[in-house]
């Protein structure tokens, strides 16, 4: 899953999904996301010993996940930050997680993560939209495509089903 790597294989999505399962892979993740990127504040802020933080991260950056940056000329000291390849789908998916987490948690110390729209440079509350109607999808408003229907199994780079659509016949 590097940033060199030109073709994406289902794999890949079975690849990602094993290493953000792994008990401390999402929360390092996260925290790097939200700008804990050294060592140290990572060990701090995740209370892990020094060990299995290595371990992860060695993991997470042969994945692609994360890239490290030596800070320091003088001792072998690394900040670490998301590749491009994982903002598009850990940035996401982190948003989703912690905005659920914020809305159903039960604890009133949690604490909130507030999040900018660098484009427009207003706070956002992110959310997933329909390509075609532009409007939130919600979980309970979405269901899948059987093959004849034009959803699932349809090659990549196909085009969208239109209404009387079955995904028959030439395009």
């Amino acid at each position: 899953m590097s940033d060199h790597e030109g073709h994406v294989t289902f794999q890949h999505g079975q690849e990602f999904l094993a290493a953000i399962s792994e008990r401390w892979n999402y929360q390092i993740l996260r925290e790097v996301f939200f700008g804990v990127g050294r060592f140290g504040e990572l060990k701090r802020a995740l209370g892990i010993s020094a060990n299995i933080l290595t371990a992860r991260l060695n993991s997470l950056t042969e994945l692609g996940l994360l890239t490290k940056r030596a800070y320091r000329s003088d001792k072998p000291w690394y900040e670490y930050a998301l590749t491009d390849s994982a903002r598009e789908l850990v940035v996401p998916a982190i948003a989703a997680v912690t905005r659920w987490a914020e809305t159903h948690a039960t604890d009133t110390d949690i604490t909130h993560h507030p999040l900018m729209h660098t484009t427009c440079g207003n706070p956002t509350n992110p959310y997933l939209a329909c390509s075609s109607c532009h409007q939130p999808v919600e979980a309970s408003a979405l269901r899948p495509v059987s093959a004849e229907g034009g959803g699932a199994g349809r090659g990549r780079g196909s085009a969208p089903a239109t209404p009387g659509d079955h995904g028959s016949g030439p395009r």
